[in-house]
């Protein structure tokens, strides 16, 4: 009878706790009446893991390379059933639950996310910083970045077919990889389902590092989301910093008792060249995400249809000629007013910093210039297809 199922386990110095795993996973496979597979992938442990795995029908592979992901890879490699089902070797997870996952998988799911908080957490079995701050902020992170529904996005017990797999393309080593698996479920439009779990208390040490681990989920949702990475905080900075810049050549600003004048102007400006910077950036970023399949929003396919290698320059120079433009008129004020502070000027302070401020817009529009320019030829060079 073919393999059907197969269960992968990433495994560092569980001797306590292995033994159980196996044989709920033996359990789920009788009452899904079907059959399947335990991969234990040792991960360099120095107790009885292995041994105690071998004893009990698992079979053991073993991964140097340290790391979550790089477990689990090498696990799902070497799995021989159509459907897999990875979960942690803590015994914090019941394996007797393999039915109702397997149940979505045949009703055509590609993922399905096992949810401890729709379902029954035990006493002791999370924290109190887990369960009401770190696990929700970043589910929620993931949610608002990517979409979707999933209420547990870090729950290790999950399971999706080998043709799921093989489309999301997963390429992470550590805890990230389970960030990693939901996300590209999402951008590769797979079906994703979801189950209520009961979570148990672990025995022995956690191999958790709160803060790291925490870290590294966060880095990989803002790299794979440059939305809110950069396009979003960029325009807000670039419009918010140009819009305050043309207000200062008006005048000082009165606020919260005293005004604000040149002195915020200079401070905008840099708001407004960074702001910009940012903004390419993550155009950049998202154009070269295209280009190696991993971005297919209709908004990037506009900014490729749209702003070619062409049009991109001409906006550059457009942004350069606005601030040569600017220039000159400084020119030829200065020239007019007879080399010195003018004839209608109040004082030579106020003339010099009128002057001072519409030269900062002549600094800002020519950096624009440059920084476009520059960035539509380094997003060209991105576009370059080599087989």
């Amino acid at each position: 009878m073919p393999i059907e199922i197969s269960v992968v386990l990433p495994c560092l110095n569980e001797e306590q706790t292995i033994g159980p795993c196996i044989e709920k996973c033996k359990k789920g496979f009788l009452e899904s009446g079907v059959e399947g597979e335990v991969i234990v992938v040792d991960n360099g442990s120095t107790d009885k893991s292995a041994e105690i795995a071998n004893s009990l029908g698992a079979r053991v592979v073993k991964e140097e390379e340290k790391g979550y992901g790089s477990a689990l890879r090498r696990g799902i490699s070497e799995a021989h059933g159509q459907y897999i089902v990875m979960g942690d070797a803590d015994d914090t997870y019941d394996f007797r639950e393999i039915p109702k996952f397997v149940n979505l998988l045949r009703q055509g799911c590609g993922l399905v996310m096992g949810s401890r908080f729709k379902g029954e957490i035990l006493p002791g079995a999370m924290t109190w910083t887990h369960r009401y701050i770190g696990n929700p902020i970043l589910s929620g992170m993931l949610r608002l970045f990517f979409g979707g529904n999933v209420s547990d996005s870090h729950c290790g017990l999950r399971a999706f077919t080998r043709a799921a797999y093989n489309k999301m393309g997963l390429h992470t080593t550590g805890m990230e990889f389970a960030s990693e698996m939901v996300i590209h479920a999402m951008k590769k439009k797979i079906k994703i389902g979801e189950v209520t779990i009961k979570y148990y208390p672990r025995k022995g040490e956690t191999k958790l590092s709160s803060l790291r681990d925490a870290w590294r989920h966060t880095r990989f949702m803002l790299i794979y989301s440059p939305n809110y990475l950069f396009l979003t905080p960029g325009a807000i900075m670039f419009l918010g910093g140009l819009l305050l810049c043309l207000r200062f050549l008006y005048g000082p600003i009165y606020f919260a008792g005293r005004n604000w004048d040149i002195h915020v102007m200079v401070f905008s400006s840099m708001v407004t060249l960074l702001g910009w910077q940012i903004f390419t950036t993550g155009l950049t970023a998202k154009i070269y995400a295209h280009q190696i399949g991993l971005e297919e929003s209709y908004f990037t396919k506009w900014v490729l249809s749209i702003f070619t290698l062409e049009r991109a320059i001409s906006i550059g120079f457009g942004f350069l000629l606005v601030g040569l433009g600017i220039c000159a008129y400084i020119l030829i004020a200065w020239v007019k007013g007879g080399f010195g502070f003018g004839i209608n000027a109040v004082s030579p302070q106020a003339y010099e910093w009128a002057q001072l401020k519409t030269a900062l817009m002549a600094l800002i529009f020519i950096v624009l210039g440059i920084q476009t320019v520059f960035s539509a030829f380094l997003t060209s060079m991105l576009q370059i297809k080599y087989k």
